[in-house]
């Protein structure tokens, strides 16, 4: 019979040592990643180190390796532990070492202060290569899972359910205990150790009713000084013209605790956001600033906001601040959920224009748009909104506009479908966001890498 197979043999010995460069293609993620990894400047970590023990890894080879699992979709210390032992492309990105899950887990703690850092010279890079133009920038937000469950949440009014209800178990045990003893029976429960759950579980749960009790009061002053505020614009402007202000006064605010306030005994820091394809999850609103052109992200941050409202202060602030080596930001692309008259003031006053959608659009109106009759150009003196409305209307605003779908949104779907990204694997505000700006390195790097190659 004639040969056709290829021989399966696994037993004669190499005769040369096996080369880490003919493991892998020139082109490939890994190999790019390494390279880019290799430019950084790192040396506020590497100084961190002491000079005890024995020796460590190289932040510049965990850096390689946190970047890399985080594209590739590999978030869990103990997968990526397990990859440097399987994968070839993962051991050549850890030059054939296997640092173990807890050395992974213990340096992404230890290099969170510096992921903004490490986001910024990334963007320096692409901006060397020629690929970045920090010119209009699309703003949107996503939900994406908390490491918490949502059925761990506790609202302000369940607490004192709970509570009462662990309290009845209790005195029933303590029943059923005296019985017990009475009897001579046994009831198959540790009634001991029932009783201790449940009153470390009643301690738990007041202190997250005085958290939410603190939230609610933080949002109270809030609202009051808000109130304020608008009151005291009202008296100036009536002591200016004699006149009352246009429009209803501001009614007195709500101070008391909502019933409906929520807490997360397992992440006490994220919140209940609705999303459309699961109505509800556990989680944060992760905000990111694209590119139009390039698709790069400039800006990554996480808040706890279920809306997008009071974003754009804080996009516009970390936008003025990038530095002035890569670029100016000239227009900001939001959808209805960013528009506000405060917010369209703030672009303005940022010397950055706003195309924020002031309304949802109907689908399918293109032909309608094409025919529409070009409205004339406001007057000199008129404010922000009415400036910015005419602008969205023009045949040159509505392409600027028109980019936003094209550049934010596809960004979260590769972060989301191809990265594989849908939950945080840490936990609390400072946290998340510092993951966030790494799963947003992650993004930048294998962009960049598939603009290089194709």
């Amino acid at each position: 019979m004639s040969q056709r197979f290829l021989s399966r043999d696994r037993e004669t010995p190499m005769l040369l040592p096996p080369s880490l460069q003919d493991w892998l293609p020139p082109d490939h993620l890994a190999r790019f990643i390494v390279e880019a990894v290799e430019q950084l400047d790192l040396r506020r970590i590497e100084e961190s180190y002491e000079c005890r023990g024995n020796l460590a890894y190289s932040p510049k080879l965990l850096v390689a390796l946190l970047v890399y699992g985080y594209s590739a979709g590999v978030f869990s210390s103990r997968k990526l532990e397990r990859a440097c032992s399987d994968s070839v492309a993962f051991r050549f990105v850890a030059a054939n070492q296997a640092p173990d899950h807890d050395t992974i887990a213990a340096f992404r703690k230890r290099i969170l202060p510096e992921l903004q850092d490490i986001f910024l010279q990334v963007l320096r890079i692409a901006k060397e290569l020629g690929l970045l133009k920090v010119g209009i920038v699309s703003v949107d937000g996503t939900k994406i899972k908390a490491n918490a469950s949502k059925h761990h949440a506790l609202s302000h009014s369940y607490t004192g359910k709970l509570t009462a209800k662990l309290r009845r178990e209790i005195a029933k045990l303590l029943k059923m205990a005296e019985a017990a003893e009475r009897d001579e029976e046994k009831s198959g429960l540790d009634i001991p150790a029932e009783i201790t759950r449940r009153e470390q579980l009643i301690k738990s749960i007041a202190d997250a009713r005085k958290k939410i009790e603190a939230t609610e009061k933080l949002r109270h002053a809030e609202l009051q000084e808000k109130y304020d505020e608008r009151m005291k614009k009202r008296k100036e402007h009536k002591e200016k013209t004699g006149k009352n202000m246009r429009g209803r006064e501001p009614e007195l605010p709500d101070l008391t605790i909502n019933p409906k306030a929520q807490i997360n005994l397992t992440d006490e820091e994220s919140r209940i956001m609705p999303t459309a394809a699961e109505s509800f999850v556990q989680g944060y609103n992760a905000q990111a600033g694209v590119t139009t052109q390039g698709q790069f992200i400039v800006y990554a941050d996480v808040v706890q906001d279920t809306n997008d409202k009071k974003q754009v202060k804080p996009a516009l602030d970390a936008l003025s601040g990038l530095p002035d080596d890569l670029g100016k930001v000239e227009a900001l692309l939001g959808d209805c959920g960013y528009f506000s008259r405060e917010n369209t003031e703030l672009c303005e006053a940022a010397k950055i224009t706003p195309y924020l959608a002031m309304r949802r659009d109907a689908h399918h109106t293109w032909l309608e748009a094409q025919l529409a009759k070009a409205k004339e150009a406001p007057e000199p003196d008129a404010d922000a909104v009415t400036r910015m409305a005419h602008r969205l209307q023009s045949k040159e605003g509505r392409e600027i506009y028109g980019k936003r779908k094209s550049s934010v949104e596809p960004t979260f779907g590769i972060q989301k479908s191809v990265m594989g990204f849908r939950t945080f694997f840490l936990r609390g505000l400072e946290n998340v966001r510092a993951e966030w700006k790494l799963v947003c390195t992650a993004y930048n790097l294998k962009h960049m890498h598939a603009l290089a190659f194709g």
